[in-house]
Parts: structure tokens; C-alpha cells; sequence
């Protein structure tokens, strides 16, 4: 699979995975993310999958600083439903982050580095996309994404069409895909530190 260069231009997410150091996949147990392991999760590239990147990437550097975030050991509250919109996609970037998992997540080594029931969906107090919680001390953020003002290319729609028809030259769908990407690459690079486009509210402990 040939990625974009820009994808491993985007920020990258360090965390640090106990599990993963106790199993022996990594010894010191540290992690790093980039955009290109998401594209790798979601099979394709768009706003909302770089969107729910950038919105783990700051919700991670408010609860933890500099310091390096504890994978497995936050939960994350979405605010709709699993099927509704884009949710299930951008809970799935999230998953792959932060550790967190629904009922279908690791049980965990003698009630030890659970991961099931950390991710919940339909959770309609929370007023962003989603509420990051950190588990050992209850310190939380929500997040939201604002995409309003990386408006898509004009001849957006128009190249869409002609790269959906069955006739389609394989000119007319790289032209599409190349200004699709681009958007991607605006948010990715020129707007990861953006705080109108990536939101977060603290809330504190509880």
C-alpha cells in the first residue's frame, strides 16, 4: 500500500503500554502512533479519520502533559450511538490510541490490563464527540472537531462524479483523490495545534 508522504509529516502519539511491556512486545513498554497507522486501521484517508487522530493527540497532551500517556488506562465516553454518522470510525482511531475497547476489548491477566468496558457509546451527558477520562485519577477532557473552515475544493463534488462513473479513466480518479487528500493534508499539517479546529474542555476530576 503506497501512502501519501505527507502522512509521515503529521504529529506522532507516544504512549506508554504496560501490557505491552509485560508481554515482552516492547520493552520499556513505549508506543508511537502516526496518521499512517490509523489510514492502516480505517483503510482509507479522510477528515474524520485525521480529525479523530488529532482530537486523541490533544486530549492525551491535556491529561498528561509531557509526559507520556498510559494506553489501557483511559476511558472514552462517545457521545452517540456506535452506528450513528461516523462515530463507529472515529471510536475505532480512539481504540487504537488510547487501548480502550467495548465489550469486546482484552479481559485482562489476573484483573490486571483490561481493556473491555473502557470505550462506551450513547453517553449523553457528555456534550463534545467524546470525554477522555484517565482512570488513576479521574481527570478528564472533551473533544470536538471543527472542520468549517477547511472548506473542500470547489471542484470537489464535480471530480467526485466523474471518478464514481463506471467509465472513469484512471486520470479522473487520481484527480479526485489528490485534492480529497489534500484537505487531509491542511488538517493534518496546518491545523493539528489549531484550537478552533481541534477543541478541548477540561474537566477535571470528578
Amino acid at each position: 500500500m503506497a501512502l501519501q508522504d505527507f502522512f509521515a509529516e503529521a504529529p506522532r502519539i507516544r504512549v506508554h503500554d504496560a501490557l505491552a511491556q509485560f508481554l515482552g512486545a516492547a520493552d520499556d513498554g513505549m508506543m508511537e502512533y502516526g496518521y499512517a497507522d490509523a489510514v492502516r486501521l480505517a483503510g482509507h484517508s479522510c477528515p474524520t479519520v485525521a480529525g479523530a487522530f488529532l482530537m486523541a493527540r490533544a486530549a492525551l497532551r491535556a491529561l498528561y502533559a509531557e509526559q507520556a500517556a498510559e494506553r489501557g488506562a483511559i476511558r472514552v465516553d462517545m457521545r452517540d450511538g456506535e452506528g450513528d454518522g461516523t462515530t463507529g470510525v472515529i471510536a475505532q482511531v480512539f481504540t487504537l490510541v488510547t487501548g480502550a475497547a467495548a465489550g469486546n476489548g482484552f479481559h485482562g491477566i489476573g484483573g490486571r490490563f483490561a481493556r473491555q468496558g473502557l470505550l462506551r457509546y450513547a453517553q449523553h451527558e457528555v456534550r463534545g464527540i467524546a470525554r477522555f477520562t484517565r482512570v488513576d485519577d479521574g481527570h478528564a477532557v472533551e473533544v470536538w472537531l471543527d472542520v468549517s473552515g477547511l472548506a473542500p475544493a470547489p471542484q470537489m463534488r464535480a471530480l467526485m462524479v466523474r471518478a464514481m462513473a463506471d467509465d472513469a479513466s484512471a486520470a479522473d480518479r487520481h484527480a479526485f483523490g489528490a485534492v480529497w487528500q489534500e484537505r487531509v493534508r491542511r488538517l493534518l499539517l496546518e491545523h493539528a495545534d489549531d484550537r478552533s479546529v481541534i477543541i478541548v474542555e477540561r474537566l477535571g476530576p470528578p
